[in-house]
């Protein structure tokens, strides 16, 4: 059963990175729907298919905030990143900022 309070969508070229205290952890997702049956790539394949390296992720990272703790988000399709907040919901409200998702209208 899918939790809507922890499950978000978004599409392959978005990356959730959290920022904790002993460094970065880039969030690997499922994927959600395959029409091609194409295989998943790893972390480091998938970066590399939008031509950018997930060392270089964490240094534009770092550049937007300072590196404060908390989840961040990158687009490695047209190289830009955000910073969300220090919880998972913070997330949710980011994607649906960038026009991904919308609210839950049983939460309102």
């Amino acid at each position: 059963m899918l939790d809507s309070d922890t499950t978000v969508y978004y599409p392959v070229y978005y990356r959730i990175v959290e920022r904790r205290s002993d460094g970065w952890a880039f969030t690997k997702g499922k994927p959600f729907l395959n029409l091609f049956n194409a295989p998943w790539l790893s972390h480091e394949g998938l970066f590399a298919a939008f031509g950018i390296t997930m060392k270089k992720v964490a240094l534009e990272l770092f550049r937007i905030n300072g590196g404060k703790q908390g989840y961040y988000i990158a687009n490695i399709l047209n190289k830009k990143y955000y910073y969300c907040g220090t919880e998972w919901s913070d997330v949710k409200v980011k994607l649906q900022e960038l026009g991904i998702g919308k609210p839950d209208p049983m939460e309102a």
